[in-house]
Order: C-alpha cells, then sequence, then structure tokens
C-alpha cells in the first residue's frame, strides 16, 4: 500500500451495516472500516483483543458489567476473552485494527458473520 486512503471515500463506497471492509494492512494486522446501526451479536474474541475508533456518530460498547460509550474522536479496546456487544442507535462510522484472519463474530459465528472483502 504506497498511495494515501480516503476514509470519507471508503465509506462512501459501501451501506450494509455490521460487515466491516479491508482497507489497508499494517504488518499482520487489517485497517478495516465498518458502518453499525442497531445491536450486533454478543461474542468474544479468545485470542486478540478488539480495537474500536470512532470516526463519527456514537457507539456503545456494551460489556456484561457495564456499557462503554463511544464518540467520534474516542476509542475502546475489548480485551482478549471479554465477552461485548456493539450497538448504534443511528449510524456509527468505525476503524477497526485486529489481526488478519479474525472472524469479526469471534466465539459466536452465525448469518452475521462478515466475508472477507476489501475496498
Amino acid at each position: 500500500m504506497d498511495d494515501k486512503i480516503s476514509l470519507t471515500e471508503k465509506l462512501a463506497a459501501f451501506s450494509d451495516h455490521f460487515s466491516p471492509k479491508t482497507i489497508g494492512h499494517l504488518n499482520d494486522y487489517k485497517l478495516l472500516l465498518v458502518k453499525v446501526k442497531g445491536e450486533f451479536v454478543w461474542h468474544r474474541h479468545e485470542k486478540t483483543d478488539d480495537f474500536f475508533f470512532v470516526l463519527d456518530g456514537k457507539l456503545t460498547i456494551q460489556l456484561r458489567d457495564r456499557n462503554v460509550e463511544l464518540s467520534a474522536g474516542e476509542l475502546y479496546v475489548v480485551p482478549r476473552g471479554v465477552e461485548h456487544c456493539p450497538r448504534a442507535d443511528e449510524e456509527a462510522h468505525v476503524l477497526l485494527i485486529e489481526p488478519v484472519g479474525t472472524a469479526n463474530t469471534g466465539d459466536a459465528g452465525g448469518p452475521m458473520t462478515a466475508p472477507d472483502e476489501s475496498l
């Protein structure tokens, strides 16, 4: 990747929710954009932390013992093994950084597991 990336252009290229799109790589990690609206599935990632950086809107990371409320410009890292469920009442745009091969649904699997798509 030797060209700059416009997050605005990449976000304009898709409209589906909870379907992260790879926009680049950093060593063995993927840089992904996702649009969140509604509630995802409760899940955990046993071998990796989960990084959420809100670009636009508001995102709630539901944990079993509390909620983490994020606004644009804020980030949160869910520690590995911690069950969580992202939710947004209105559409939020989020940057994710995760190891290559990490399923968005973690241990939950199911129909919300997104295919590996690049923009």
